[in-house]
C-alpha cells in the first residue's frame, strides 16, 4: 500500500458527525472506560490506536507507533488521513477540536468515513481528553503541521499551523490525569501484548511500541560501556495474520498437522477470517474477535464456528467409515478437544450484549460464519486427506475420553465433601449461607490449615487445605483430572457442577458457596509452582471463576522486623529496607517466612486474613489469548521458555486493595 493509495478517499469536516457532548467523562469515569485503575489507564491507549487502527481498516493508514515517554504520557502516532482541521458546519469550529472535546464525534458514526470501526466502548479519542491533564495533537495534512493542545479536555488554544510536512497522519500525546486514576504507571508488557495482537489480526499493518522510561537508568540493561539503557523497543508485522497468530499461541504445543487451516472471504457483506489447527493437549482454546475486540463471552460468531465445524467434520467422519469402525458416539465437544482457533470478523454495526459486552449477539452474523467454514473446511479435508485422517483420529480420541469423564465427573458430583470420608484435610466451612459474604482459603499444607483455622473469622471464612501439588492438568486428559483427589474436593467444595444445555464442559455457578476463592500458599518457589498449578487448573476448568472476580491470590509478608515491643511485616525487600530505618540497626530481629506454618494462627490472620490489613491479588484475564499462550508455555514439557518467562516477570506481581 503506497502513500498515494492511502490518500484517495475524501475526508472532510462534514464527515464528522456530533451525537452529544462530554461533560459527564470527569464526573464518572468509570462508566466511560470500565474503570480508574490499572485496566482503565490501558484501556486510553486502546481508545487512541484504535483510530488509527480504524483508518487501516479503511484503507488509509499502514504504519502505526505507540510510545510510554519518559513522563509516562503516551504518544501514538500514524500515517492515515490525519483528522480533519477545516470548519465544522454545524459547529462552527475546527473538525479536530470538535473531534477531541466532544464525546461521540468522528468519522466511525457517519457510514460514508468508515465500513466498521473497533473500540470497545466507542467513546473515543475524546473520552482519552477529557481524562487526561495534558494532551497535545499534531495533524500533518494538507502538506502542513496543525497544532492543538488541551487541559483535562478543553482547547488551550485554536487549533493553529505549526510547520509545513510531505507527511499525512495524526500524533497524540497525553498524559493520564492523576487526579481521576488511581495509578498512571503504564506496563510495557500489557500494551505490548495489545499490539502484537493487532498486528496478527490486521495483516501487513507495521506497529512498533517502545518505552522511552528504560532510556538512561542503571540496571542489568545497561551497555558494555555504562552508559544509558537502551530504548525497549518492539516491532510488529505479520504478512499471514491469523495463521501468524496460531502459530505464536502454539509455539508450545506440539501441532498435528504442517499448518493452519486457513479460512478467508466474505458472507452477506461480512468479512470473516478464520485459522485453525489441532494439537496434541486436551483442552479447546478458541478466540473469538468483533472488529479487533476480543469477545471473551463468544457470540453468534463462535456459534456459527463451531455448527459449521461440527456438520462439516461430522459427515466427513461419517463417510470415511473411521465412525463405523471406532464404535464410539460422536459429540461436539469432541470436534474441539486440542483445537486453537482464531475466529475474526467484521462487522458494520455490531450488537454487543452479555455481562461485560463483549458478546457478539447480531443474528446475521452466525449464518454468514457457519456458511464459510462448512464450505471452505469441506474443500480443506478433500484436499488434504492425511490431515482430515488426523483430525478424525484425535476426534475419536477424545471421544472416548470424553466418555471416561463424564463417568469421573458423575462421581465429583454424586460425592459430599462434608462427609470427610478420605479427605487429606476436612474442609472447616464457614456459618454464613450467603455466598457474597463468603470466602475460601485453598491452603498449601496441612500446618498451614491448622494455623488459618484457628487464626481465620469462621462466620465467613472457610478453610480447605490441600496436600501437596495438584494435577497438572495441562498435560492431563479430563477423565485423569476428575479422578484426582484434590481436584475432586475443590469441585465439592465450591459446590459448582460441570455441564448446561448450550456447553457440556461449562461451569454452572448457580450454586457456587464462595464470592471470594483465595489461594494461600507460602511465599517460594514451592508456593509459587502451587499457585500456578492452581490457577492452570481455573484457567482451563473453571474459567467462570476468573471472569466473574471471583479468584485470588493471599499475599503473606515475607519478613517480620521486630525492635522491643514494636513490629513490623513486610512484603518485599523495599519494606524491609525501609522497615530497618524506621527502627534502627542495634537490637533489630528479623525473621525471614519460609512459609505459612511459621506463622501463629494470630499472625496469619493479621497478615493475611484480615480484610481490613491483608493484600490481596485479583487474577483477572486481560487478554485471553497471551493467557492461554502463557499457561501452555509454564505448565509444557519446554524448559527454556519457561525460566526465560519467569526471569523477566517476576517482579511484575501487582497488589490489589
Amino acid at each position: 500500500m503506497n502513500d498515494s493509495t492511502l490518500q484517495k478517499n475524501e475526508y472532510s469536516a462534514s464527515n464528522i458527525t456530533v451525537l452529544e457532548g462530554l461533560e459527564a467523562v470527569r464526573v464518572r469515569p468509570a462508566m466511560y472506560i470500565g474503570d480508574v485503575n490499572f485496566r482503565g489507564l490501558h484501556h486510553l491507549v486502546y481508545e487512541v490506536v484504535d483510530n488509527s487502527i480504524d483508518e487501516a481498516l479503511a484503507g488509509f493508514c499502514n504504519r502505526i507507533y505507540v510510545c510510554i515517554n519518559e513522563d509516562n504520557s503516551v504518544t501514538v502516532e500514524d500515517n492515515g488521513r490525519g483528522i480533519p482541521v477545516d470548519m465544522h458546519e454545524k459547529e462552527h469550529r475546527s473538525a479536530l477540536e470538535v473531534v477531541m472535546t466532544v464525546l461521540h464525534a468522528g468519522g466511525k458514526f457517519d457510514k460514508g468515513s468508515y465500513k466498521v470501526s473497533g473500540g470497545l466502548h466507542g467513546v473515543g479519542v475524546s473520552c482519552v481528553n477529557a481524562l487526561s491533564e495534558h494532551m497535545t495533537v499534531n495533524v500533518f495534512r494538507n502538506g502542513k503541521v496543525y497544532q492543538q493542545e488541551y487541559s483535562k479536555g478543553k482547547p488551550l488554544y485554536e487549533v493553529k499551523t505549526v510547520g509545513e510536512t510531505d507527511k499525512t497522519g495524526t500524533r497524540i500525546t497525553f498524559k493520564p490525569d492523576a487526579t481521576i486514576f488511581t495509578t498512571t504507571t503504564y506496563d510495557y508488557n500489557t500494551l505490548l501484548e495489545r499490539m502484537r495482537e493487532l498486528a496478527y489480526l490486521n495483516k501487513g499493518i507495521d506497529i512498533t511500541i517502545e518505552d522511552r522510561r528504560t532510556a538512561g537508568g542503571d540496571n542489568d540493561k545497561a551497555d558494555a560501556e555504562g552508559g544509558a539503557n537502551p530504548v525497549q523497543s518492539d516491532h510488529f508485522y505479520s504478512e499471514r495474520g491469523l495463521r501468524d497468530f496460531i502459530a505464536y499461541l502454539d509455539e508450545n504445543r506440539e501441532q498435528l498437522m504442517p499448518d493452519a487451516i486457513y479460512i478467508e472471504g466474505e458472507r452477506n457483506g461480512i468479512p470473516i477470517e478464520i485459522a485453525m489447527q489441532y494439537n496434541n493437549t486436551y483442552n479447546e482454546n478458541i478466540h473469538s474477535y468483533v472488529n479487533n475486540i476480543n469477545t471473551h463471552e463468544g457470540g453468534t460468531h463462535l456459534a456459527g464456528f463451531r455448527s459449521g465445524l461440527t456438520r462439516t467434520l461430522k459427515a466427513y467422519a461419517d463417510k470415511s467409515g473411521m465412525l463405523a469402525k471406532a464404535k464410539v458416539e460422536i459429540a461436539g465437544d469432541d470436534f474441539r478437544e486440542g483445537l486453537t482457533a482464531i475466529i475474526s470478523v467484521k462487522v458494520a454495526e455490531p450488537q454487543f450484549e452479555g455481562q461485560t459486552k463483549t458478546k457478539l449477539g447480531n443474528n446475521e452474523v452466525r449464518g454468514a460464519v457457519d456458511s464459510a467454514v462448512s464450505e471452505m473446511l469441506e474443500n480443506y479435508l478433500e484436499e488434504h486427506p492425511n490431515e482430515a485422517r488426523t483430525i478424525v483420529e484425535k476426534v475419536i480420541l477424545a471421544a472416548r475420553a470424553r466418555q471416561a469423564a463424564r463417568k469421573a465427573r458423575e462421581m465429583v458430583q454424586r460425592s459430599n465433601v462434608f462427609s470427610g470420608a478420605g479427605l487429606p484435610g476436612k474442609l472447616a466451612d464457614c456459618q454464613d449461607g450467603d455466598p457474597a459474604m463468603c470466602e475460601i482459603y485453598f491452603v498449601e499444607g496441612d500446618s498451614a490449615g491448622g494455623s488459618a483455622k484457628q487464626g481465620r473469622d469462621r462466620r465467613y471464612q472457610a478453610i480447605l487445605p490441600l496436600r501437596g501439588k495438584i494435577l497438572n492438568v495441562e498435560k492431563a486428559m479430563r477423565h485423569r483430572a476428575f479422578e484426582s483427589e484434590e481436584i475432586r474436593n475443590i469441585y465439592t467444595a465450591l459446590g459448582v457442577t460441570v455441564g448446561t444445555p448450550e456447553d457440556s464442559q461449562a461451569l454452572n455457578l448457580s450454586k457456587l458457596r464462595y464470592h471470594k476463592v483465595i489461594i494461600m500458599t507460602d511465599a517460594d518457589v514451592d508456593g509459587a509452582h502451587i499457585d500456578t498449578l492452581m490457577l492452570t487448573f481455573f484457567f482451563r476448568y473453571m474459567p467462570e471463576l476468573i471472569e466473574n472476580g471471583y479468584v485470588y491470590l493471599a499475599t503473606p509478608p515475607l519478613y517480620l522486623v521486630k525492635k522491643g515491643n514494636k513490629s513490623y511485616y513486610c512484603w518485599s525487600e523495599e519494606e524491609r529496607e525501609q522497615a530497618m530505618i524506621a527502627v534502627g540497626d542495634k537490637g533489630v530481629h528479623v525473621q525471614r517466612y519460609k512459609g505459612l506454618g511459621e506463622m501463629n494462627p494470630e499472625q496469619l490472620w493479621e497478615t493475611t486474613m484480615d480484610p481490613e490489613n491483608r493484600q490481596l491479588r485479583q487474577v483477572t484475564i486481560e487478554n485471553a489469548a497471551s493467557a492461554d499462550r502463557v499457561f501452555s508455555m509454564l505448565m509444557g514439557d519446554d524448559v527454556p521458555p519457561r525460566r526465560e518467562f519467569i526471569e523477566r516477570n517476576a517482579t511484575y506481581a501487582t497488589i490489589d486493595a
